[in-house]
């Protein structure tokens, strides 16, 4: 009998360490709360590329959810251009 494995995010399932996990999880949020702001602007890639001091191509990728084209430094320094501040949480894992 095939046993099922549980996971608290996809993220979790994906990656070989919760390190991993947790990086991947708070880009993935960043990239969210970033196109959500794009998107609320109603401005051309090309306007919205210069609010947030990157390329339209760069932005692009980012709408199209190439993750691993974007290091969580590079996510949290966009966010401060849409105007996001970025908080961390830090707790112990659960033994």
């Amino acid at each position: 009998m095939t046993r099922i494995r549980s996971y608290k995010s996809v993220w979790d399932a994906l990656e070989d360490t919760p390190a991993e996990a947790a990086n991947m999880k708070a880009r993935s949020e960043l990239m969210i709360a970033i196109h959500r702001a794009v998107d609320d602007w109603k401005l051309t890639q090309a306007q919205a590329a210069k609010r947030l001091q990157i390329t339209q191509p760069r932005l692009n990728d980012l709408l199209r959810g190439k993750i691993d084209k974007f290091s969580l430094d590079a996510l949290v320094e966009i966010a401060g251009h849409a105007g996001f501040s970025v908080r961390m949480k830090i707790m112990r894992q659960a033994a």
